[in-house]
């Protein structure tokens, strides 16, 4: 009897998940990879599966990623001191040559072989290549007074030519988070390098991936999660936010400023929290929509929608 419950329940799941099949059909969703999710094996590997299903099921993803972990494992094992300001890492041009060679030498690397034992799909690309990332020097602030952050950058320009060719062609773009700038190569942050992507490629969703369940409102509680907030809601709460969140909404309320329909920050640590997200109705994590009165329905596909 429990296996037929099983059967019933895996089949209510997938008609479930038909409407919102139909919704984003040949739609883009630009992922941003980071956190536990991608230090720990298990996750790493379902994450893979993920994307994976979201190709076959008639999406088009994009990854971009960071690699924080990786970048600070490195340099302590070359001996080099990581040096932090206002949350970010202080780059000279000795840590960019180290920041480069991870994210683009050996986590892109991962990530493309992960997606790739499933089937021909991922091709890894920088920020560099094509210039599809242009970035100017960031500066940090503390206690009023600008701090030098080397060559740290914010992305000023993105040319999405060769995303755009890759997904024509099938495949899952795999992006790390470096950028071209008139002074060389710049590290540039991943969820706001995420976000210009999504605007640009003018994707259904960008779903940011992060260590926590969601943007809470009661902080540091952690009671209280926020399922679903206007772009105006969020500029509101953006001064009174936690560091570690600031960047991610940032990225959030850029997207759906710039046209994304909808931004969602989700757990990381869930596994398949993507898919939760995107084919349930209940959803998970905090959505970020650009007006109150937003549609976040699917389509009644039976109604006979030409959507």
């Amino acid at each position: 009897m429990n296996s037929r419950k099983q059967a019933l329940d895996k089949a209510n799941t997938l008609i479930e998940a038909l409407p919102w099949l139909s919704r984003f059909h040949g739609r883009t969703v630009v992922v941003k990879y980071g956190g536990n999710a991608m230090t720990d094996p298990a996750l790493r590997e379902r994450f893979a599966e993920n994307i994976v299903f979201l190709r076959y099921a008639g999406l088009r993803p994009v990854v971009v990623h960071g690699g924080g972990p990786q970048i600070s494992a490195h340099l302590d094992r070359l001996g080099v001191t990581s040096t932090f300001a206002a949350g970010l890492r202080v780059t000279t041009p000795e840590t960019m040559d180290v920041v480069r060679m991870v994210l683009v030498g050996q986590v892109n690397r991962d990530i493309v072989g992960l997606v790739n034992a499933h089937g021909p799909f991922a091709v890894g690309i920088s920020g560099e290549d094509a210039h599809l990332f242009t970035a100017e020097r960031k500066s940090a602030w503390i206690d009023g007074a600008p701090v030098d952050l080397g060559q740290v950058g914010e992305v000023v320009d993105v040319q999405p030519g060769v995303v755009r060719t890759l997904l024509d062609d099938g495949r899952i773009p795999i992006v790390s988070s470096v950028a071209r700038a008139d002074e060389g190569v710049f590290n540039v942050n991943a969820d706001t390098a995420a976000a210009a992507l999504a605007v640009e490629l003018d994707a259904a969703k960008l779903v940011v991936l992060t260590d926590v369940e969601g943007l809470y409102a009661d902080y540091p509680a952690c009671e209280e999660l926020i399922s679903r907030l206007t772009a105006g809601e969020l500029e509101t709460m953006l001064p009174e936010l936690s560091s570690g969140m600031v960047p991610k909404m940032e990225a959030c309320l850029k997207a759906v400023r710039g046209g994304v329909p909808q931004a969602h920050v989700l757990d990381g640590r869930t596994p398949d929290s993507m898919l939760l997200e995107i084919f349930t109705n209940e959803g998970i994590g905090t959505m970020v929509v650009a007006e109150a009165d937003e549609p976040t329905e699917p389509v009644d596909i039976f109604e006979g929608s030409d959507e």
